[in-house]
């Protein structure tokens, strides 16, 4: 895996914004997984004044195609997004929904 967590801004500083951990889950899952397609959606918005959100961490929901879910499962390709972006957990990611695809159930839809 590419260590890119070190080059992340810490947690509770001005680099921290919700638009920063978007980014940085972009770059994390990029690195990792290298989809053909993805996209992360911030719905901390739709979890304000849950307990979760005191910690400062958002709530993201992540869709990501690549070949490298090929022949895994629902649950190895979410264990495989977790591990990708563990360096954000719990800083700066709450909850983290996934919907993972192979190029080929992607285009199936």
């Amino acid at each position: 895996m590419n260590d890119v967590s070190s080059s992340l801004p810490p947690a509770g500083t001005a680099g921290s914004t919700a638009e920063n951990t978007a980014a940085q889950i972009e770059v994390l899952l990029r690195a990792e997984l290298a989809p053909s397609q993805l996209t992360v959606r911030d719905d901390s918005a739709l979890h304000a004044g849950h307990p979760g959100a005191a910690s400062g961490g958002g709530h993201y929901h992540v869709t990501i195609v690549s070949e490298r879910f090929a022949g895994a499962s629902r649950v190895a390709r979410h264990r495989m997004v977790y591990d990708a972006l563990r360096s954000l957990f719990p800083m700066r990611i709450h909850a983290l929904a996934v919907s993972a695809f192979t190029e080929q159930e992607y285009s199936a839809q």
